[in-house]
């Protein structure tokens, strides 16, 4: 693993000191051979915050397996007794944190240390603001809050009620939905993703290879897991779903490109994206939505219902002295 390459070339001046460990407590990098123990983790917190499990374990080995991700400085795990009670992440050029704390670990400091390393960490590489997705009226929240973090927006996990389907929708003629079985389809999906993405003004760009770590080199991955829509010879709409552990089909990335949108091209994709989850196995259906896109509507017209409230929460990080 390698540091991203946009990271400063020159050192910034020294960060203020952490504040202490909690007593017992140690911390380290996080390694490959915490996988486990994060998912634990992280699962955990989820399950105790907002009732559902957002993740799965091949979602954390994808994102530790990007490109720009180095384990060794862009990590931090917080140990007591030998285990893992806290870990938080900085990705994205030091414009975003995954942190939590253990349930049975709270109230004795952890998460503030670990909020306080990722600060300084997104400081370090030259980020201007760092923030991290939190369940709505959760200890994290409540915690980032208090440390001067703002809101950004609100993200929904959706879900559909037990036997309901997205109906069918035929599309238009002169196109043609297939999975993604080609390098050329896989780049050609990445690209309209990024376009259509790109379309909200602070989300950090991702190059194919960050992509590719968590769609098409993930780990289980299978040509139907993305699944694109062509006009012609061009690729215009693409969807990425997998099946995670608890059986649930998860679409993971929607997109059309502006040019082909209220065509019913969206409803297609998705429709067909947990039709084949559930040819390999899912019960459930879920996806995630934030308030950037403005496409909670969509996912209510056809039948799906908010099954979790999150809130992006953002720090602007002052000026460093020189």
């Amino acid at each position: 693993m390698t540091h991203s390459p946009d990271l400063p070339a020159s050192p910034l001046p020294p960060l203020p000191p952490l504040p202490p460990l909690p007593s017992g407590c140690t911390e380290r990098a996080l390694t490959a051979g915490d996988l486990d123990a994060a998912y634990f983790l992280y699962s955990s917190a989820q399950l105790e915050d907002s009732g559902v499990i957002a993740l799965e374990r091949a979602d954390i080995e994808a994102d530790w397996s990007r490109p720009s991700m180095d384990l060794a400085s862009d990590t931090r795990g917080v140990l007591r007794d030998g285990r893992l009670v806290g870990a938080v992440e900085v990705a994205r050029r030091g414009t975003r944190a995954e942190g939590a704390v253990h349930p049975h670990a709270r109230g004795h400091g952890v998460g503030s240390w670990l909020a306080a390393w990722a600060e300084a960490r997104s400081r370090a590489v030259g980020a201007a603001s760092v923030g991290q997705t939190v369940p709505r009226g959760s200890e994290g929240h409540r915690l980032l809050e208090g440390r001067g973090y703002r809101d950004g927006w609100t993200s929904w996990v959706l879900e559909l009620p037990a036997g309901a389907r997205v109906a069918d929708r035929p599309l238009p003629p002169g196109y043609a939905l297939r999975s993604a079985e080609t390098d050329a389809d896989r780049h050609a999906a990445h690209e309209v993703v990024e376009t259509a993405f790109g379309e909200w003004s602070d989300r950090t760009g991702e190059t194919y290879d960050e992509w590719a770590a968590g769609t098409v080199r993930r780990s289980g991955f299978e040509p139907w897991n993305l699944r694109v829509v062509a006009h012609g010879d061009e690729v215009v709409g693409a969807c990425f779903t997998v099946v995670d552990e608890r059986a649930c089909g998860f679409v993971d990335q929607v997109a059309v490109a502006r040019a082909h949108r209220g065509r019913g091209l969206a409803q297609a994709l998705l429709a067909d994206g947990f039709a084949n989850a559930a040819e390999h196995g899912a019960v459930r259906s879920e996806l995630s939505t934030d308030s950037r896109t403005g496409a909670l509507g969509l996912y209510r017209r056809v039948g799906m219902r908010v099954a979790a409230t999150w809130v992006h929460l953002v720090r602007d990080h002052p000026p460093l002295s020189r």
